[in-house]
């Protein structure tokens, strides 16, 4: 490969491009089983059919009495039947009994039906009188009875393959007794992290030295997208410790992120050493931020250089490592940010041929671009509410027209419009 230290890049690779390969080359990882308490949020690798009726008997859908329908035919508030308190069904305690001409059983929400009893008719009618019960509305039979297989019936497929698996769809699989589940694995997620200049987070920044903040950005985004982070320290710019590092994270893991040494520096080792162990598919592409970044793969390894800018290396990651991560993952490859169409404040200037990553705030329901320069300055994605992504076919954006903003938050606030 052309040693691009000190040099700079001869050409750059569109976005597009490098999603397209991406795109290509992504895979679904093979299915893990996985305990049911820990589902939750996981993608299923296979459907789940049920194997039981829930519930697996009649039961009651409210609190009252057990009884035949055709004996309430008739009763009114002015004009009650009363009927035989035989005794009482409770969940976990059915009534061992059967239900008679005459007769009825306390019941509560859930518990199963008596045998003889095809209806339920609610407390609120009723009133009883030492032994007796009157029943002051007539109840259809079925009514207030939850069937055999009415939530779910036996043979039915309950979750499909491919979702992810929300805090109720656990329940479900709870419900019909399943103690472990087949779910796509999750991808191992190793971080290079280099640099001379950088200290451990949680330190103090100190002389020259300053506190690394892009594995703490690149935790939580790997977190989000469903990967499993590897241990990891900060290396010294050193062509062996970073070569080293490299090989052993593509034994143990699906994705790289290197984050710093990946730019045109005289200590910018990590593209040469990619292009050594494996291959560099791209380095140097047309987009602002994140223009040194670049893409490899080591063995069946994806390698995400990501500069060490944090702006540019949150961009680099967003658009690029998120997407084959998720993939990974059997998750959708799409941004997974809420999205909001608003008029833009002022203009945003861009450069046909490249794409823009444009931080932006949003101001009384219109969109303020924040900045379009300054990639080591993170405090502009505090303070912006998201980004608005200006293709390369464009010069801009003018004041006025109507953009989609992507937003940094989850929830929506009263600021962003939505």
């Amino acid at each position: 490969m052309r040693d691009v230290r000190m040099k700079g890049f001869a050409e750059r690779a569109d976005v597009e491009e490098v999603e397209g390969f991406l795109t290509r080359h992504g895979r679904v990882l093979a299915a893990e089983s996985v305990e049911l308490l820990a589902s939750a949020g996981r993608v299923l690798a296979e459907d789940v059919r049920a194997e039981v009726d829930v519930p697996g008997f009649p039961r009651a859908s409210m609190d009252g009495y057990a009884v035949r329908g055709e004996d309430t035919f008739g009763a009114s508030a002015y004009d009650p039947i009363a009927l035989e308190i035989v005794g009482r069904a409770l969940p976990g305690h059915p009534f061992s009994g059967s239900i008679g001409a005459g007769e009825a059983a306390r019941i509560m929400t859930g518990a199963p039906l008596p045998e003889g009893a095809d209806a339920v008719v609610m407390a609120e009618v009723c009133a009883e009188r030492g032994a007796r019960v009157e029943v002051g509305e007539p109840v259809a039979p079925r009514k207030n009875v939850g069937a055999v297989g009415e939530d779910v019936a036996v043979g039915e497929v309950v979750l499909r393959r491919g979702r992810r698996l929300r805090p109720q769809d656990a329940g479900l699989l709870a419900s019909i007794g399943v103690a472990r589940v087949r779910c796509v694995r999750r991808p191992r997620v190793a971080l290079v992290i280099t640099g001379d200049e950088l200290l451990p987070a949680g330190c103090r920044p100190d002389g020259a030295r300053i506190v690394d903040s892009n594995s703490v950005v690149l935790r939580a985004l790997v977190a989000r997208d469903g990967g499993e982070l590897l241990p990891f320290g900060i290396l010294p710019d050193l062509a062996d410790r970073v070569r080293d590092a490299l090989r052993e994270a593509a034994e143990a893991a699906d994705v790289i992120l290197v984050s710093g040494g990946s730019s045109v520096g005289e200590e910018d080792h990590a593209p040469r050493l990619v292009s050594e162990l494996g291959t560099l598919d791209f380095h140097g592409l047309a987009m602002r931020p994140s223009s040194p970044a670049g893409v490899g793969r080591i063995a069946q390894c994806f390698v995400f250089l990501l500069p060490g800018n944090p702006v540019s290396c949150l961009c680099a990651y967003e658009f690029f490592a998120g997407p084959v991560l998720r993939t990974l993952g059997g998750r959708s490859r799409a941004w997974p940010h809420r999205r909001v169409r608003l008029p833009l404040a002022r203009k945003i200037s861009s450069a046909i041929g490249r794409t823009d990553y444009v931080r932006v705030a949003v101001e009384q329901g219109r969109v303020m671009p924040i900045a379009t320069s300054g990639a080591s300055i993170l405090a502009s994605t505090v303070r912006a509410a998201g980004c608005v992504i200006v293709p390369r076919g464009l010069e801009g954006m003018p004041e006025g027209a109507e953009v989609e903003v992507r937003l940094y938050d989850e929830e929506a606030t009263a600021e962003d419009g939505s």
